[in-house]
């Protein structure tokens, strides 16, 4: 139970570091009242451009790698390649990374107001797949090129995260995969209620 403890406390303390709040006050605003409100690097990107934005988008991938290496040294346990983790550190990686994901969403540094914790799934996705999430990246560069468009490539990117790991892991990691999934799409179907006309 220790190292469970440690993993989600520790993940989710992580995933609340509000990082694009922080950087966004550094340039003279609040990403959650400005945009579509969500406080996330694609919503500060919009106000001061992609340069000035790379800390939220290195920030907030971190949170879910960082929180995934965590409980590897919680566990013991070295990084697996090439197939990713494994053992009894399998579910202590997939809970602090889901511990990350929640809190970056419910931040408790930031009144739990936060994002959609898209960077952090794909964060902690390079520590529990690492030859998945090389293939994520080289295919969200390669929609981005052909389409001209990076928010495209990173859409084909991440959906395909649960594909590329079917190469390298079992099934029932995969199956785990998907659950992280639902986090970023819970967190999206919240977004759309609260933004419906009233």
């Amino acid at each position: 139970m220790g190292p469970l403890l440690v993993s989600v406390i520790g993940g989710y303390l992580l995933g609340s570091v509000p990082v694009a709040v922080l950087v966004a006050r550094a340039h003279g605003f609040d990403p959650r009242e400005v945009g579509d409100r969500n406080p996330g690097f694609w919503n500060v990107r919009e106000r001061i451009g992609w340069r000035a934005a790379v800390p939220v988008f290195a920030g907030d991938t971190l949170k879910g790698t960082l929180a995934g290496l965590l409980a590897l040294v919680a566990c013991g346990t070295p990084p697996a390649w090439p197939g990713g983790v494994r053992g009894d550190s399998v579910p202590a990686v997939y809970l602090a990374v889901a511990a990350a994901m929640v809190g970056h969403a419910w931040p408790l540094f930031a009144a739990f107001r936060g994002g959609r914790s898209i960077l952090a799934l794909a964060g902690g996705f390079a520590v529990i797949c690492p030859p998945g999430f090389l293939l994520g990246v080289a295919t969200l560069v390669t929609a981005a090129v052909v389409t001209r468009s990076f928010a495209i490539g990173a859409r084909v990117g991440v959906f395909g995260i649960p594909l590329f790991q079917l190469f390298f892991a079992p099934v029932t990691h995969v199956i785990g995969t998907g659950l992280l999934m639902c986090l970023v799409g819970l967190r999206f179907g919240q977004a759309a209620w609260a933004s419906r006309p009233s």
